[in-house]
């Protein structure tokens, strides 16, 4: 099976998976949540569930791949590709009724990400890349914006647990400084979609996981953009911090956030 084989396939599972969520967040009362690290990292059984089904849906069509997801245990691939799933990005904007969430899928090969998919159900957005092959969102290509520099369009931030509280806010307090506007909306994947189809300028987080960003992160480069070189294979070891924007400003960007992050 193909690299463009398995796009396909992950736009399909994306959009059913999506369709499969909107059924929960339709009916949030029902939800049953509980807290992972913290109030802002929370799961629930809409995600237990929806990764089920991206998992099964995944080892039915490609039997021999692996399989690392945020909610259950990984599969070894005996294929050399492994698939990354997050089956609700924003979990916290989920069980809010706040629609901004997306299913997550991420498809890596010989250390690097060839795939990437992200399905937003709530407005009908499929953001797609695949390695030398473009970023589309909803067969439109995405171009990231021509920003003439970090006050020129607003700049996604990214925070979690997992770091240190200060660092984020050195980091605005700079970025403000400078003129410059910070866009959150606790979605990581979805914000760094945002920078692909050039509706933010750029995106820094200390650290995420592979599953928020490997699909992000690859749908910017094909989009004209710039991301820091990583290995997906280290990414999928223990995450890393994620710095990704128009070329324009992505030098300055990576010196804000090393001052701010040190």
């Amino acid at each position: 099976m193909t690299q463009s084989a398995r796009l396909e396939a992950a736009k399909t599972i994306a959009r059913d998976a999506g369709a499969m969520g909107l059924a929960f967040f339709q009916d949030i009362s029902k939800l049953q949540i509980s807290d992972k690290t913290s109030a802002h990292d929370m799961v629930s059984n809409a995600d237990l569930e929806v990764e089920t089904f991206v998992r099964a849906r995944i080892a039915e069509a490609f039997p021999e791949d692996g399989i690392v997801g945020e909610e259950h245990g990984d599969k070894a691939s005996k294929s050399g590709w492994t698939w990354v799933i997050d089956p609700i990005d924003g979990t916290a904007n989920f069980v809010r009724g706040i629609p901004q969430w997306c299913v997550i899928l991420a498809c890596v090969h010989e250390d690097e990400t060839k795939v990437g998919v992200m399905f937003e159900p709530s407005y009908g957005e499929m953001f797609e890349a695949s390695k030398d092959g473009g970023a589309f969102v909803n067969g439109t290509p995405m171009k990231t914006a021509q920003s003439g520099g970090l006050d020129d369009g607003s700049l996604g931030v990214g925070f979690n647990g997992r770091t240190q509280a200060g660092l984020v806010p050195a980091l605005i307090a700079d970025l403000t400084a400078r003129g410059g506007v910070f866009f959150r909306n606790a979605s990581g994947g979805l914000m760094l979609a945002y920078v692909a189809a050039g509706r933010l300028i750029g995106y820094t987080e200390p650290h995420m996981n592979a599953w928020d960003c490997l699909a992000g992160q690859l749908m910017i480069r094909e989009a004209g953009g710039r991301t820091e070189v990583q290995s997906a294979d280290a990414m999928l070891a223990s995450g890393g911090r994620v710095i990704a924007s128009t070329a324009s400003i992505f030098d300055e960007l990576v010196a804000m956030s090393d001052k701010a992050y040190s």
